[in-house]
């Protein structure tokens, strides 16, 4: 099954919310209402031969926290030992199927020197995201909706992605100060041509049209059909994908990008990000701005002037490494990455991008440095090192769960 698994993210190329107002006070609350309300943070339905897990913070459009994560590896856990369960499908409810890391928490637990926690925090959520691209049973991800950041990370590596019309892809990180994470390098850098680095560095929206197109997704339903393809899936009786894959096809609909996609514009997309570093970028995008007056070769340079220098660099390295790393291996340089980014030995450029984007919203970050030409060598080779000789990499079951390409 996994030899499909890997096949399947191969024939297909393959944070920022605020939390929920009832749970400022959950540090008073008695510890089983504590657990009580975790738990439904993240609901599941039972079907005859399958599970359903729902993430359930509507209102932080079912941002990822810790305490979720480690709710879902248990989840996923049981129902992997459970030989009565086939597979699993996975959902968002609300407006978002979820709109990644909570940032904002993130943000605050570093302003208040809590290190070990933020730790915890991507530890716990990348282990889950390896597991659900080791699942030993087939996965159907349902992204209705928002699907950013952390949220692809728990659903692109999983065997199927229903994208639909309501359907907003995106990794925005760059845009915050930060750099695509939560496995992103991996499967950013399977997409067809350079459209990686221009996703990874832009952090421009994609819909579902442009996920079939680009391998993101594999199947695409219009969000009025949902309910008839949940009911089909939950009558199913099998742990086979084929099957799986079959009624997906079966009540799929067969569509194409429309005349604004960027897919459209994949030679120019090649042409300008294939080159080594991002002021070559850069040069390349202007170059064509000039001489056609393109308006979206201008719209992307008001784009990448716009997020942070620094992740710009860090993005692009990032991506061209994840091309020729395994799942696994993404992971485990991208907590590297992460750590370095939330512990500011380089600069502060992911809380100054969340105060100034998500928190105060005043949408004038100070980067540090504030230009491209500013980036040192130095400080990009920063990100990829180890914090420091004591502090242990992200631990992966890979021994356990064999891992693809």
């Amino acid at each position: 099954m996994q030899r499909f698994k890997a096949a399947s993210l191969v024939r297909n190329c393959l944070h920022s919310c605020r939390l929920l107002s009832h749970c400022r006070g959950l540090c008073s609350l008695p510890d089983h209402a504590l657990n009580d309300d975790l738990d439904h943070q993240v609901l599941v339905e039972g079907r005859a031969w399958s599970r359903t897990a729902i993430l359930n913070r509507p209102s932080a459009l079912n941002a990822l926290s810790t305490a979720m994560g480690a709710r879902l590896q248990k989840l996923y856990k049981s129902w992997e030992d459970n030989p009565d369960i086939g597979f699993i499908v996975m959902k968002g409810s609300g407006k978002a199927f979820c709109a990644g890391g909570d940032v904002v928490s993130l943000y605050h637990m570093i302003n208040k020197g809590k290190i070990e926690e933020c730790k915890q925090f991507f530890s716990t959520l990348y282990a889950f995201m390896y597991m659900v691209g080791t699942c030993l049973k087939p996965h159907v991800a349902i992204l209705n909706g928002i699907t950013m950041g952390g949220g692809a990370g728990i659903s692109i590596p999983g065997t199927f992605r229903i994208a639909t019309d309501k359907t907003v892809f995106a990794t925005p990180e760059t845009l915050i100060g930060f750099h695509p994470d939560a496995g992103a390098s991996f499967y950013l850098s399977h997409l067809p041509g350079h459209l990686g680095e221009f996703v990874a560095l832009t952090g421009e929206r994609l819909n579902g049209l442009d996920m079939i197109a680009s391998g993101l997704a594999t199947h695409y339903l219009h969000s009025s059909r949902l309910p008839l393809i949940e009911e089909k899936l939950g009558k199913i009786v099998t742990d086979d994908p084929s099957v799986i894959e079959a009624s997906l096809d079966k009540y799929g609909e067969l569509v194409y990008p429309d005349e604004t996609s960027v897919l459209h514009r994949i030679e120019l997309v090649d042409k300008c990000f294939s080159h080594d570093t991002v002021e070559e970028i850069i040069d390349a995008l202007e170059c064509e701005a000039g001489r056609t007056n393109d308006a979206w070769c201008t719209s992307t340079l008001k784009r990448l002037k716009e997020v942070s220098p620094l992740s710009l660099k860090v993005a692009l390295r990032s991506i061209r490494e994840g091309r020729f790393q395994t799942l696994d291996q993404c992971l485990v340089r991208e907590y590297r990455m992460s750590l370095q980014g939330i512990t500011m030995q380089v600069s502060n450029d992911f809380c100054e991008g969340v105060r100034a984007r998500v928190v105060e919203k005043d949408f004038a970050p100070k980067w540090d440095p504030p230009s491209v030409e500013q980036v040192s060598s130095d400080m990009v080779d920063q990100y990829f090192s180890p914090l420091s000789e004591f502090e242990p990499d992200l631990e992966l079951p890979t021994e356990l769960r064999e891992a693809f390409t």
